[in-house]
Formats: structure tokens, sequence, C-alpha cells
């Protein structure tokens, strides 16, 4: 008898896991979400910094989904009902499921920092990035400021890094594209720019080698660091620190405080943050039929697309062993990596998990890299949201690592 498989969320994780499972005739399988069409997070930066159409990054999730055998349901899930595996929806429908896995991501909470929603941008989601791209076109002169608000995660239950700025790789894309599309515009001499971070350290996942190689990158380009700076307030025309400092901005623009989702609070599966505790086969570790991927798992550190991935990945294959399948469970050995856009046709490769308990720590930067990008979002893009093949992902890794030995 087929297994009822239900997903909640289309991102990363979500999308991942669907298109692993969706030919096995052993699942029965029913994707649940609010929006009816997708938006692909990593060609937001695109949209910010360089006006690009947002419906250029989105696709309609509905058709996908039933195209491929399976069912949606365009509702909000409001609360869990674990011990008896089912669910309601915001419009009081009820989803029974022999197996529960949970993609819908973490919330950003813009209200969290006094007037951050009325003064301040994001490039977070296809709903703030037009709204900066317009700002910045309107932007003549002046200060711009960058940076990440300081977030809290629960590490009470599982082990992860103490970090407080869960990915600042796209407060790295904002100040290299910004700074390009001023001097484009010739106001590069005419700005003063400034990066933020909460943290003792900027880029605070990766290590050393790749840190000193974005100082070196910031210092050519005159983009000053300020470190150790917790936001408590933005205005019109500054931003107010815990320790009391201001700095004066035009155009503040942050990553917001991250949270989890009221649904899992609600159902009593969340840590104290509202995020979803798994151990390493992502399986919740108070219900083992219910499985966590990308930002909303409490052991994603940091927040980053490539994790949701390798996370689905194992959510997938413990799945077809429950149902009988002899296949080997991958290890979750988290990584950075991430293609980090810079601006007119150029990019940053990272790949580094020396703070994650290993040894890689490279970045990896030109117009070939850039090239590279915008292969993968077409292909992701074009394809629904699917990932490049296995295969491409080991022979791009090996490349990098190839690099990174040659380097040492």
């Amino acid at each position: 008898m087929d297994k009822k498989l239900v997903i909640i969320g289309w991102g990363f994780g979500g999308l991942r896991t669907f298109y692993n499972l969706a030919w096995n005739k052993n699942f029965e399988i029913t994707l649940i979400d609010p929006r009816t069409k997708s938006s692909m997070k990593p060609t937001m930066p695109e949209v910010a910094f360089q006006g690009k159409d947002v419906e250029e990054t989105r696709f309609d999730l509905k058709s996908v989904i039933e195209w491929k055998g399976a069912k949606f349901i365009n509702e909000a899930v409001i609360k869990i009902d674990a011990d008896n595996n089912k669910l309601i929806t915001d419009k009081k429908t009820e989803v029974e499921y022999d197996y529960l896995v949970i993609t819908a991501g973490a919330k950003k909470d813009f209200t969290a920092i006094k007037g951050l929603e009325e003064h301040g941008y994001s490039m977070c989601d296809d709903i703030h990035a037009p709204k900066l791209w317009k700002a910045l076109e309107n932007f003549k002169w002046g200060k711009i400021s960058i940076g990440s608000a300081k977030s809290t995660f629960d590490s009470s239950r599982v082990d992860i890094p103490n970090w407080i700025a869960p990915c600042e790789g796209p407060i790295g894309e904002a100040m290299f594209m910004i700074h390009r599309y001023l001097k484009e515009k010739g106001l590069r001499e005419k700005t003063e720019m400034n990066v933020f971070t909460p943290g003792d350290v900027f880029f605070e996942d990766i290590g050393d080698d790749v840190r000193g190689a974005v100082g070196w990158l910031m210092g050519k380009r005159k983009i000053n660091l300020h470190m150790e700076k917790v936001t408590t307030e933005v205005t019109d025309k500054k931003i107010k620190f815990e320790d009391g400092t201001e700095l004066e901005s035009d155009l503040t623009i942050m990553i917001p405080v991250y949270f989890g989702q009221k649904f899992l609070v609600d159902s009593g599966l969340a840590d104290k943050v509202g995020l979803l505790p798994t151990d390493k086969s992502m399986r919740h570790l108070d219900h083992k039929n219910i499985f966590g991927a990308g930002d909303l798992n409490t052991i994603t550190m940091p927040k980053l697309g490539h994790l949701a991935v390798m996370q689905a990945d194992i959510v997938s294959a413990q799945l077809r062993k429950e149902v009988g399948e002899n296949i080997e469970i991958p290890e979750y050995k988290p990584e950075v990596m991430c293609i980090m856009w810079m601006g007119h046709n150029e990019a940053a490769i990272v790949l580094s998990d020396i703070k994650l308990g290993w040894k890689k720590d490279v970045v990896w930067y030109g117009q070939w890299q850039g090239f590279t990008k915008k292969m993968f979002d077409h292909y992701n893009i074009s394809t629904n949201g699917k990932m490049p093949p296995k295969i491409g992902e080991h022979m791009f890794k090996k490349a990098i690592e190839t690099f990174w030995m040659w380097k040492k």
C-alpha cells in the first residue's frame, strides 16, 4: 500500500525531496503551500541590484506538482497533530500522513528591529528585492549601509555552532554588486559604503583564507567594515546599535532577524525559537516519521540553500529505506558552498568547511565563475526548481578542491 507522504513548503529542501521521490510508486505525495508560484532566491540579488524582472524568477508550482502526479494544496498549515499523524490548514482541511517532511523555511522578522520595515530594505525575497531596486535607482549620493541583524538559536538539544549571523553571503553580494552599480553610474566617488555585522568577525561561518580574500576585495573597493554591531533601531538617516554608537545611512540594507514557524510552536514540535530540532538523519527528535530540511531545521547552520539540498537527499534516502529499498543513507557533512554575485558578470565561488570540523577554505573569483552562476540560475529556473545533476556538482566541487590544493 502506498505511503502518504506530505511535504510542507516548496523551497530548496521541499522541491529537492519532491523531485527525488516523485517517480517512486511507494509514495502518494501531497505538497502544501499557501503560494502558487515559487521564486528562486539565488536570483534575488539580480532583482535587487540589477533590476531583473521578478517574474523571470518565478514558476507556477501547482502545475509542476500535478504534472508529476502529486497533489497540491494551496493552503497554509496551522497545526500538526503529531500523535495522530494528521495536520490542519487555515481552511480547515485535514490531511493525514504516514510521513511528514517540513521544509517551510525560517521566517525573517522585519518588525524585530524598530524602524527596519519603514526605513530599511532587503534583498531576501521576491517582495522586498524589487523595492530595493527602486530605492537604489533613486539614490544619487550619500552613505549606504549593509548588514545583518543578530539572530538567536537554540542549542539546548542539538549540537550547533554559536553563530549569530546565520548567512552573510547576501551581504557580500550586496556590497560588491552595489559597488559595481555605483561605479557604472558615476556615483561611487560620491558614496560612502559601510558593512556591519553583529559578530566579532565578518562571515563567521568561513575560515581565515576566504575571510582574508573578502577583506582584501573590500579594501580595494574602499568598503568599510564595522564588527560587533547589534542593531537596535533604523531611522531614515541613521542606524543605532546596542553599544550606543550610530552609523549615518541614507540607504540601509539588512538581513533581518531569523525565527521559526508559528505552526510548529502551536503544535509542540519547535525548539525555543520556533525551529524544528532534528538529529543528523533529519528526523525530529521526538517523532521519527517527521523530517525537516532547510532553514527551518535547527541544525542547518549556516542557513544556506546548499545545506537544504544535502538534507533533502538524506530525507529522501531515509524514506526510501523506510519502504524497504536497499539504499545507503548519505552522511551529513555540512559545508559552505555558494556562488556569490559580484556584478559585471563576475562572481566568487566559495567552498569552506573548516569552521564545521573539516579542512577546506577556498574562494575563487572572476568572470568564469560569473558564467557558472548564470548557468546554474538558468538551469534552476528552466527546470522549475531542479538542481543540476549530482555528477555536475561532484565535478564542480572537484575543480574547486583541485584549485585549493594547487593554491596550498
